[in-house]
C-alpha cells in the first residue's frame, strides 16, 4: 500500500508520455485531404489569385498575435498529465461501455457488428481444443523422450572435467535450449499436422488454429528462455545461482504470466474480435492487461523482503567491494525496477494497443539477453583470470616478485573490465526500450570519438603495464643471486633499485600525459606549468636540490651502498636505504637515522677493499717487551688456526711496536688486516687470545692499585702496623659444621662469642 502512489504517479507520467505522440499521429492521419481541383482553379483565374493573395497576407496579419497568445497560453506540465489522465480514463471507461453493450446486444441481437452463431461458436470450440489438446499432449511426449538427455547434459555441467565451470554451463545450457527448441517445432509442426488433417475440413488449416498455433510456438519459446534461467529440474541447466525451490517458483510465476498474456492477447482476444464483437474483444484485452498487472504486482510485492534478504546474503559472500555494494543497493531497489517495467507494459498496452505487444516483446528478450550474456561474461573473466595465478617453479625461482605483482594487478584489471561490461549492458537495455539509439551514437562523430579514445586508452594503459612488468623484472633477474651473474655487489644493487623508483616515476608521468593527450586535453600548458613550478621549487627549496645534487655524486663516486658500514653526518651505523635524497642508517642500538645529503660533509665508508684491527696492548713495567710482542705473535697465529676467522685475515701481523710509555703501562700496538666489514669480529676474537696468552706467560697486564699509606712522624719513621689476620667467621661457621657431620652427631655447633677488634687491628677476610 505504500507503493501504491507512487506507482499510481508512475503511470500518470508514463500515460501523458506515450499518448501525446499516439494523439498527434491520429491528428494527422485523421485529417481530411486538401482539395488540390479546387486550388488549381482558383490559381488559373488571375483575378482570384490576387484576392487569395490578398487574403491570405490578412490571415497571416492577424495569425501572428494569436500564435503569440497561443504560445503564451501554453498549458502547463499539470495541466497536461490531468488532460492525459482523462482522455485515457475516458477511453478505458468507453470501452468497458462498449463492452457491456456488446454483451446485451449478442442476446437480443442489437449489435450490427456482432455475427455470433451458436451452432457455428460450438464446433469451432470443439475443433480448436481438439487441435490445443493435441498439442499439448505431443509436447509433453517429446519432453519425455528428451528427460534421459537433459539429465546426462545436467549432469556432466555439474561435473565433468576439462573446461571452467562457466563455460561448461553455458554450453550445456545451449545444448538443452537447442533441445528444448526442437521439441517445441516439433510439437508445432505435429499441430498443424493435426488441425490440417485430422480436425474441421481435411487438407485447410483453420484460422482459429493458426492463431493458436502461432500463439503456441512464441510463448513456449518464451518459455524456453525462462528454462535457461529457472531450471527447475536440472540444476545443472539452470543459469541463475539460486536454489530447486526458488527457480521452480520463479519459472512457474513467469510461465503463467507469460501464458495469461499471450493466449489472452494472441488467441482470445482475435476469437471475440472473429466471433462475437471487436469492442468485446478490445474491451476484453484491456481487462487481460490489468489483470496481469495487478497479479504480477502482487507477486512482486510479496516477494520483497524475501529477495532481498537472498540478494544480501549473496553480496555478503561477495570479495570485491564494487559488487558487493552494487549488490546491495539492488537488493533495496529490485522491486522498484520490476513495478516500473509492468508499468511500462501496461501504459504502452493502453497507449498503442496495436504495436506495443510485438515491442514489449523484443525490448525484453534483448534486456534479458545483454543482461544474462553481461553476468556470464563477468562470471567467465572471474573463474578464467580471477583465480590466483601460478607461475611455474623455474620462472618463480628467477622472478619471484612476478607473480605477486601480477595477482595484484588483476584484481584492478577485472574491476576495469566489469564496469565496462556494465557500462555495454545499460547501453543495450536503454536501445532496446527506444530510449537510447545506440546505433546512430556510434555512427555520429561524438561516439566513435569516444570509443576510439577509450580503445586508445585501454591500450597505452596496456602498454605501460607491460613495459613496467619487462623491465622490472628484468632488474629483479639482475639483483637475484641464483639467475643473474652472480651475487650482485652493493653498488649494482644500490644503482637498479634507485633505477627502478625513476623508472616508475618516469613510465607514471609519461602515462599520464600521453592518456591527457589522448583525450584531447592540451599539455603544453602542462609542461610549460610543470617547468615553472619545477623553478620556484628549486629557488624556494634549495636545500632539497642540495639534497638531490649531492646525493647523485654520492652515488657516481660510489660513495655508499646499501649495507655499507660508514659515518655520515656523525651518525655511524648500517645503510638500509640509499635514495636519491638522503641515506637510512641503523646505529649498533638499533635507531633508525634518516640523514639527507645536503648535512653530509664527509663520508667514512669502513666496507673498502679492507679494514684494520688496531689494537693497543698495555704490560707492566716489569714485564720483557720481547716477551710480549713474543706472545702478540703466538695469539696471532693461534687466531691463523681458527677455521672462523682465517679466511678474513690478508696479511701478516704487523707490530708498529711501543707506542706510549703510559702511567702504570708499556703500551704496544699491532695491526691485523682483514676483510671489509670484519675487522670488528677479527679484533674481538684476538683480543681473547691475547688475554689467554698473556695469562699463560704470567705477564701481567696493568690494573687500578690501591695503597696504604699508615703515615710518618718527626724522625721519618712509620710506626709498626699491628696486623691480624682473622679467620672469617662464616668460613669457621663451615669448618666447624663439616667437622660434625663428619663425626655423625648431626649437631650444628656455633660459636656464641663475638670478638670485635681493636683500635689498631685491621681484620682481613
Amino acid at each position: 500500500m505504500r507503493a501504491f502512489p507512487l506507482i499510481l504517479g508512475w503511470l500518470l507520467i508514463a500515460l501523458m508520455v506515450f499518448t501525446s505522440p499516439v494523439h498527434a499521429q491520429q491528428a494527422e492521419t485523421g485529417a481530411e485531404p486538401p482539395a488540390y481541383s479546387t486550388l488549381a482553379a482558383l490559381l488559373e483565374n488571375e483575378e482570384s489569385r490576387q484576392q487569395l493573395i490578398d487574403q491570405l497576407r490578412g490571415m497571416a496579419d492577424e495569425a501572428q498575435p494569436q500564435a503569440v497568445e497561443e504560445v503564451s497560453a501554453e498549458p502547463s506540465l499539470p495541466r497536461q498529465l490531468a488532460q492525459a489522465t482523462s482522455r485515457i480514463a475516458g477511453d478505458i471507461g468507453s470501452q468497458f461501455g462498449d463492452a457491456v453493450g456488446a454483451m446485451a446486444g449478442l442476446f437480443t441481437g442489437g449489435v450490427e457488428d456482432s455475427t455470433f452463431d451458436t451452432a457455428a461458436f460450438t464446433s469451432a470450440a470443439i475443433n480448436l481444443g481438439l487441435v490445443i489438446l493435441a498439442t499439448f499432449v505431443l509436447f509433453v511426449a517429446f519432453r519425455r523422450l528428451a528427460k534421459p538427455l537433459f539429465t546426462s547434459v545436467s549432469q556432466w555441467s555439474l561435473n565433468g572435467a576439462g573446461l571452467t565451470p562457466v563455460l561448461r554451463l553455458v554450453i550445456c545450457v545451449a545444448l538443452a535450449a537447442v533441445v528444448d527448441v526442437l521439441i517445441v517445432a516439433l510439437a508445432y509442426v505435429g499441430g498443424n499436422l493435426i488441425a490440417t488433417f485430422a480436425v474441421g475440413e481435411t487438407g485447410e488449416l483453420s484460422t482459429r488454429a493458426s492463431l493458436f498455433l502461432n500463439a503456441f510456438l512464441v510463448i513456449e519459446l518464451l518459455k524456453v528462455g525462462v528454462r535457461m534461467l529457472f531450471s527447475s529440474r536440472y540444476e545443472g541447466l539452470r543459469l541463475l545461482p539460486i536454489s530447486a525451490d526458488e527457480a521452480s517458483y520463479w519459472n512457474r510465476w513467469v510461465a503463467r504470466l507469460i501464458g495469461i498474456v499471450g493466449y489472452g492477447l494472441m488467441v482470445v482476444v482475435p476469437l471475440i474480435n472473429a466471433y462475437l464483437a471487436p469492442t468485446l474483444g478490445e474491451s476484453i484485452g484491456t481487462l487481460i492487461m490489468f489483470v496481469a498487472f495487478i497479479y504480477a504486482v502482487t507477486v512482486v510485492l510479496a516477494n520483497r523482503v524475501r529477495l532481498r534478504a537472498a540478494i544480501n546474503e549473496k553480496a555478503s559472500r561477495t570479495s570485491m567491494a564494487a559488487t558487493r555494494v552494487s549488490l546491495q543497493l539492488f537488493a533495496r531497489t529490485w522491486h522498484f525496477f520490476a513495478l516500473a517495467y509492468f508499468l511500462m507494459v501496461l501504459v504502452l498496452t493502453l497507449t498503442r494497443p496495436a504495436d506495443a505487444l510485438p515491442f514489449v516483446l523484443f525490448a525484453t528478450l534483448k534486456t534479458l539477453a545483454a543482461v544474462v550474456v553481461g553476468l556470464l561474461v563477468s562470471s567467465l573473466l572471474t573463474q578464467t583470470i580471477g583465480r590466483r595465478i601460478r607461475l611455474g617453479d623455474d620462472l618463480r625461482r628467477k622472478l619471484p616478485l612476478l607473480e605477486p605483482r601480477l595477482n595484484s594487478y588483476v584484481p584492478n584489471a577485472l574491476r576495469v573490465l566489469r564496469t565496462v561490461i556494465l557500462i555495454a549492458v545499460i547501453m543495450i537495455v536503454l536501445n532496446s526500450w527506444g530510449a537510447f539509439d545506440l546505433a546512430t551514437w556510434y555512427a555520429s562523430e561524438a561516439g566513435r570519438g569516444l570509443v576510439g579514445k577509450l580503445v586508445s586508452v585501454a591500450v597505452i594503459l596496456v602498454v605501460a603495464v607491460a613495459v613496467w612488468l619487462g623491465l622490472a623484472s628484468l632488474i629483479e633477474h639482475k639483483l637475484n643471486p641464483e639467475t643473474g651473474g652472480g651475487v650482485p655487489s652493493a653498488r649494482a644493487r644500490t644503482l637498479l633499485a634507485l633505477f627502478r623508483n625513476a623508472l616508475a616515476i618516469a613510465l607514471i608521468t609519461m602515462t599520464v600525459m600521453i592518456v591527457l593527450a589522448e583525450i584531447g586535453i592540451n599539455i603544453g600548458p602542462l609542461i610549460a606549468g610543470a617547468g615553472v613550478l619545477g623553478l620556484a621549487i628549486g629557488f624556494g627549496s634549495q636545500k632539497l636540490v642540495q639534497d638531490i645534487i649531492t646525493g647523485i655524486f654520492i652515488q657516481v663516486e660510489n660513495a655508499m651502498n646499501t649495507g655499507d658500514v660508514v659515518t655520515v653526518g656523525g651518525v655511524t651505523g648500517t645503510a638500509e636505504k640509499l635514495s636519491i635524497r638522503s641515506v637510512g642508517i641503523r646505529d649498533l642500538s638499533g635507531t633508525y637515522h634518516i640523514v639527507p645529503f645536503s648535512s653530509v660533509d664527509t663520508v667514512s665508508n669502513y666496507m673498502r677493499e679492507f679494514g684494520n684491527h688496531v689494537g693497543e696492548y698495555g704490560i707492566a713495567y716489569r714485564e720483557s717487551i720481547d716477551d710480549a710482542i713474543e706472545q702478540l705473535q703466538l695469539a696471532f697465529e693461534d687466531l691463523q688456526a681458527s677455521e672462523e676467522h682465517v679466511h678474513k685475515l690478508l696479511a701478516p701481523l704487523t707490530v708498529a711496536g711501543v707506542v706510549a710509555l703510559a702511567d702504570s703501562s708499556v703500551n704496544i700496538r699491532v695491526v691485523i688486516k682483514t676483510t671489509p666489514g670484519d675487522q670488528w669480529g677479527v679484533g674481538r676474537a684476538y683480543n681473547r687470545l691475547v688475554k689467554l696468552r698473556f695469562d699463560e706467560a704470567g705477564i701481567e697486564i696493568p690494573f687500578p692499585h690501591t695503597t696504604l699509606y699508615f703515615g710518618e712522624d718527626k724522625a721519618g719513621q712509620a710506626p709498626a702496623a699491628n696486623v691480624r689476620v682473622l679467620e672469617s667467621r662464616a668460613t669457621k661457621k663451615q669448618t666447624d659444621a663439616a667437622s660434625s657431620t663428619a663425626h655423625g652427631d648431626g649437631q650444628e655447633i656455633t660459636n656464641p662469642e663475638h670478638e670485635k677488634p681493636s683500635d689498631g687491628d685491621v681484620e682481613v677476610t
